[in-house]
């Protein structure tokens, strides 16, 4: 059976025309009123790095927030610290950063926690029975409520292409050493050219895999575990990650991450804002960067893959830059995988409202 996915265009870049479509959506399908009094409801978002301007407005999260505490609940907006440079790294730098880009509780009505605690260690394990990815750490919430509204910005990516809902849940709902298990199995390297013999990374690895030799940092392969704190502590861009893993692999591995973290929710609602659809994600995209469709609308459905389908597919429909399009086998193969793990639909009717 076709999933069903609402949309509602906004092709203007006007803000109030906007926040008119997403009342509009909300208002028609109603999906906050199985909520119940005093019912935590985590809203996950992500603000984008310090750099970006095209992240979902905090005045749309706050028209999203508004009608969720109409049933008289408690929500809050999440998002987890990331692995490489900038200021997400860490809840106080996050914190001052979704301050200052508008996300205080005065201005969207609920406060934004940092899931995964002050340096991005604070989770819960669990172990998965994949050919992928074994074991994930995940903020330690998941589990513990019924409902999960998850707001993505779409965007291109620049591994997987496309990047929508799911990749929103499998980044955004995983701690660090989860985010470096998906970027890249291999384990991080030194550029003896870069180090200066700091000693950061060398304090903060968690199993001492790392000493000094020839008086440059050196990783022991066989002890390290891919976490990723070294490349966080490193000031000097000298740790370096191989980004440029196969695609494919890293698509089953955002699959298998999100399927597990979304199973552990009863209730789950999914809103993508299709516009400002720049080439690069939110993470490290600029204000100059380029923009890959046209301005669409708001889609919404409590299936993420036929969204995520339904948000690619109009994208390339109306792209700006072929870009979407010369590399959708990318995608629609992550797509794919994560319909035969269960995650939802490939096929959707979608229902303008």
């Amino acid at each position: 059976m076709k999933s069903e996915v609402y949309f509602v265009k906004a092709e203007s870049s006007d803000l109030e025309k906007r926040q008119e479509a997403l009342k509009r959506l909300i208002e028609e399908i109603k999906p906050f009123a199985d909520y119940k009094k005093d019912e935590f409801i985590p809203v996950k978002l992500t603000i984008g790095d310090s750099t970006c301007v095209y992240n979902v407005s905090p005045e749309l999260v706050k028209t999203v927030i508004h009608y969720i505490k109409l049933k008289q609940t408690k929500p809050f907006l999440f998002d987890t610290s990331v692995i490489y440079q900038g200021q997400r790294q860490n809840a106080v730098d996050h914190l001052n950063l979704a301050q200052s880009k508008g996300f205080g509780h005065s201005r969207v009505g609920c406060p934004f926690i940092v899931a995964d605690g002050v340096f991005g260690k604070d989770g819960r394990e669990f172990e998965l029975d994949s050919g992928v990815i074994k074991k994930i750490k995940t903020p330690s919430f998941v589990g513990m409520v019924d409902n999960l509204v998850v707001l993505s910005h779409a965007t291109g990516h620049i591994v997987s292409i496309y990047a929508g809902a799911l990749k929103n849940v499998a980044m955004g709902m995983s701690c660090r050493p989860t985010k470096q298990v998906q970027h890249s199995l291999l384990k991080p390297s030194v550029i003896e050219k870069k180090c200066v013999a700091c000693g950061c990374c060398i304090a903060i690895c968690p199993v001492k895999a790392i000493a000094l030799k020839d008086k440059k940092a050196d990783i022991n392969k066989d002890v390290c575990v891919g976490c990723g704190e070294c490349l966080c502590a490193c000031k000097f861009d000298a740790i370096f990650i191989n980004w440029h893993e196969d695609p494919l692999v890293f698509g089953q591995r955002m699959a298998e991450v999100a399927g597990f973290i979304l199973s552990q929710f009863k209730r789950k609602f999914f809103i993508n804002f299709a516009f400002d659809i720049t080439q690069e994600c939110d993470c490290i995209s600029t204000k100059d960067e380029k923009m890959v469709a046209q301005n669409l609308g708001i889609l919404a459905s409590a299936d993420p893959l036929a969204l995520d389908k339904a948000t690619a597919d109009l994208a390339r429909k109306y792209k700006k830059t072929n870009f979407l399009l010369e590399n959708e086998q990318i995608y629609e193969k992550m797509f794919s995988y994560a319909a035969s793990k269960g995650l939802g639909n490939l096929e959707y009717n979608l229902i303008e409202l």
